[in-house]
């Protein structure tokens, strides 16, 4: 089984050690993050180098996953070839080794790259997930239809290499419908779960933001994506590395600055164009006053102009285990209506599979 979610439960006792939120988040998982999580609470217990890498972070809540962000910078000396011992524990590098034996080959490469290690600590996990190109593209479908507008002003808060902008650019099919550029290198087959009702739209712009943007055309950029995404899900390393070749022909400009700082600009469309801003499992992430700013822009613009919202976001009431909502929302000031809001369905964190809902909200 996966890790449990990080984006499922956000809150954490005062009282709990870092070593008590590696258990939390490893819990019984029988995979090599699993096993190295729970060593790694054992090895911070015990005064072993984890504790030292993690000096300074002793009061991270579970959000801030540092395990995940240690375990990311132990990635990336491995595919740097620094730590070649751990290569046999690594299925997507070949690796067969059993997932029980790695923590104390992991924690031997830990104790000789302490201060490395924890200034990975202090980088943020950016996986770029491109199965939320789904959640996406559903939502973009239903937006669509609901306004007429075929011409699609893409903007995504929280964008990180902006992989999931390229969504027009990969192809997705089942018995009943497909999407896309056929021939594409990533491909999505019967990623849905429910009834699809496709509609054909064009992106005109394509933009985002991000607090620490991801260049995906240097190698440097590539690195990070590639050290977030855990090492056994192969499907998971085949679609970003598919992906980054589109980017890598598909180039899109990602700011780095906040959301509310940089929405109003690129929010302004000609009139036969619906600006759709989108964003992915980050909104637990933001503080209030953002997520209030936020909201104040969205409810501003729509107020006189047409304007689509698509989101894929945990409710801010989930409990762990619970799977991130898909929804929408289409201002349209013309309409003489209030705002239509509707939830298309839930998705896996990582975005697929999508599971439709025929009920609104």
């Amino acid at each position: 089984m996966d890790l449990p979610s990080a984006g499922a439960s956000i809150h954490w006792d005062a009282g709990e050690t870092l070593a008590d939120r590696f258990r939390a988040h490893a819990s019984d998982a029988d995979n090599l993050y699993g096993y190295a999580t729970r060593g790694m609470a054992e090895d911070w217990e015990a005064g072993g180098p984890t504790r030292l890498v993690c000096r300074g972070y002793e009061d991270a809540p579970r959000r801030a996953v540092i395990n995940l962000r240690l375990l990311a910078g132990v990635f990336r000396l491995v595919l740097a070839g620094r730590a070649p011992e751990v290569v046999p524990f690594y299925p997507c590098l070949g690796g067969t080794a059993a997932a029980p034996q790695a923590w104390p080959v992991m924690r031997e490469v830990i104790g000789k790259h302490l201060e490395e290690l924890h200034f990975a600590l202090a980088v943020p996990p950016q996986t770029n997930e491109v199965g939320r190109s789904v959640a996406l593209l559903v939502g973009l479908f239903d937006l669509v239809a609901a306004s007429g507008l075929r011409r699609i002003r893409l903007l995504e808060l929280g964008a990180s290499a902006g992989l999931n902008l390229l969504l027009d650019h990969y192809a997705y099919r089942a018995d009943s419908w497909q999407f896309g550029f056929t021939h594409s290198k990533v491909q999505f087959v019967n990623p849905i779960e429910g009834r699809v009702h496709p509609e054909h739209f064009v992106i005109t712009m394509r933009a985002g933001c991000d607090l620490r943007p991801v260049d995906a055309s240097t190698a440097e950029g590539r690195l990070l994506l590639t050290s977030f995404v855990w090492p056994f899900d192969l499907d998971r390393h085949k679609r970003l590395s598919m992906a980054l070749t589109v980017a890598a022909m598909h180039a899109v400009r990602i700011d780095k600055a906040s959301a509310s700082s940089w929405l109003p600009h690129p929010l302004v469309a000609e009139r036969n164009e619906l600006p759709v801003v989108w964003h992915s499992i980050t909104q637990m992430y933001w503080p209030d006053d953002e997520l209030t700013a936020v909201e104040g822009i969205l409810s501003d613009y729509g107020s006189s102009s047409r304007l689509g919202e698509v989101s894929l976001e945990y409710h801010p009431d989930s409990q762990r285990g619970a799977e991130p909502e898909l929804r929408t929302r289409l201002w349209d000031p013309d309409s003489g209506s209030s705002i239509r809001e509707r939830l298309i369905g839930t998705a896996h964190d990582h975005g697929i599979p999508v599971t439709l809902t025929s009920s609104p909200s």
